[in-house]
């Protein structure tokens, strides 16, 4: 077909993109004089009315969709009985090529591509339409490094009857849901665990299951853990390790409801990324500038290009500088490398060292994600320290994992105040004077319970004064994390 028109139009120059149902071109549009994508029906499936009753509502459904991260849909029609769609032509590399060509993403750039990817699926879901089929060959990056999401190919609307027969996959297994490879219900959280998988892949350079079969791939979708993203890139923050475990949970109750609700989280990843690198690589830099202020706060000066993110930091600066001031002459032994905690009622925190909290293994490997035990005292919710990721119950594998906190002295602690992200576990709180080998070395102070949200435990030391304090976890969530975004300590 290279050569000929398309309804007396578009001249198709060059076969871009072939699929089971039909091939893209690039075209010539001859009457607006512009480069346009054309998807043509296959011939061997036009005169079959499901397929061009699909084709069709692939067409009124993108035509819906008006956004920078959508491939815009320009026209539709049918020639010489052949359904196609023209689209419009985005000029660059997939992302699939991208993954293909660069290996592991910069993280800053994954996460950057991952939001914008992720209002794409927004706006589609507003709309009421799911894509069914979010993977990085239907994701095309231009030529600003802008990502758009295509190919509505299977896109459903979840208004209208499906045109497949019940139980028929649709859909990529490398990144299929587990509900899509049972032949299940698909809902806007399906597209989620795909862009999870797809986010996985551009930090690590490779999907998370591989078979010989694509059966055997869904099936391992279904019954199988996701590997751990930091075993495969440990630079990754626990912050973006568990974004990923919630879009890929494999029950949709575990999942981020609505895209919007994971692009928030992926926003606010992307700040604290730059804030810990101090530089933001490619499209980053870009998407960075499109937070809101709140989450802007945490992004390095040197990546932002609004005046008055210079203004409010220099007052916030001048600020924290006044406070520091004022704290040096009364800093007690162990001030804490965050903002100090504040009392509760009669009671009085504990002030840390920044680098008082250590994990404690003693019965694995002897380390517990140490490189961000700190973020658990530094004030800032924004940041923890979570467990690695257990794929069967927890004490079945070992005693228990946990954090504990150095007071710098001996002091009869009266409570410990526990901030979690992920809610669902359960601990105990032990106290010591040494840290000893084994849990069995040292003193409980508070009964087993659950940890949701905040929550405050009352501590018996029975009068004495121990240095350390730790707590013990005993059982993980359905997400088979941990977390302790922020704990203090009363006395």
């Amino acid at each position: 077909m290279i050569g000929t028109f398309i309804a007396g139009r578009f001249r198709l120059e060059e076969r871009i993109g072939s699929g089971g149902m039909a091939t893209v071109y690039r075209a010539f549009d001859e009457t607006l004089e512009r480069w346009v994508a054309i998807k043509v029906l296959h011939a061997e499936v036009a005169g079959e009315e499901d397929q061009i009753e699909r084709f069709r509502r692939e067409a009124r459904a993108v035509a819906r969709l008006s956004h920078p991260n959508v491939v815009a849909v320009i026209d539709a029609g049918e020639d010489d009985a052949r359904p196609y769609i023209v689209f419009q032509y985005v000029e660059g590399e997939t992302l699939k090529d991208r993954i293909r060509r660069l290996g592991q993403l910069p993280v800053g750039e994954a996460v950057a591509y991952a939001i914008e990817i992720g209002r794409a699926l927004a706006a589609a879901h507003g709309e009421r339409l799911v894509h069914r089929d979010v993977k990085p060959q239907n994701v095309l990056i231009d030529l600003d490094g802008s990502a758009k999401v295509t190919d509505f190919g299977i896109a459903r609307s979840l208004e209208m009857e499906g045109l497949t027969q019940p139980g028929r996959v649709l859909g990529t297994t490398d990144y299929v849901s587990p509900e899509q490879a049972l032949g299940h219900k698909v809902t806007p959280q399906s597209d989620l665990y795909s862009l999870g998988i797809c986010l996985f892949e551009m930090l690590t350079g490779g999907v998370p299951y591989r078979a010989d079969t694509p059966v055997a791939v869904a099936m391992k979708h279904v019954r199988e853990g996701m590997p751990d993203v930091r075993g495969r890139r440990p630079e990754i923050s626990a912050s973006l390790a568990a974004v990923i475990d919630h879009a890929t949970a494999k029950e949709t109750r575990n999942r981020y409801a609505t895209a919007e609700e994971m692009v928030a989280h992926l926003e606010e990843t992307l700040a604290i990324e730059a804030a810990r690198s101090g530089e933001a690589p490619g499209e980053a830099t870009t998407v960075l500038r499109q937070l809101s202020s709140d989450t802007a706060d945490f992004v390095p000066l040197r990546v932002r290009n609004h005046a008055r993110y210079v203004a409010v930091a220099l007052l916030g600066l001048a600020a924290v500088a006044l406070v520091l001031a004022f704290v040096a002459g009364r800093t007690e032994q162990g001030t804490p490398g965050g903002a100090a905690p504040q009392g509760r009622g009669n009671l009085t925190p504990v002030r840390f060292a920044a680098s008082a909290a250590t994990d404690y293994d003693p019965a694995g490997d002897g380390r517990e994600s140490p490189t961000d035990a700190r973020n658990a005292i530094d004030g800032e919710r924004s940041t923890l320290w979570d467990t690695e990721r257990y794929d069967g119950e927890l004490t079945r594998l070992k005693p228990g994992v946990g954090l504990y906190v150095d007071t710098g002295a001996p002091v009869a602690a009266r409570q410990l105040d526990v901030i979690t992200s992920m809610p669902g576990w359960e601990a105990e709180i032990f106290a010591a004077e040494a840290v000893p080998k084994g849990i069995e070395g040292w003193t409980r102070v508070s009964g087993r319970r659950p940890f949701e949200g905040q929550t405050d435990v009352r501590l018996d030391t029975g009068g004495r004064r121990f240095r350390y304090y730790l707590v013990w976890i005993l059982s993980l969530p359905p997400g088979r994390r941990a977390s302790i975004d922020e704990m203090t300590l009363l006395r």
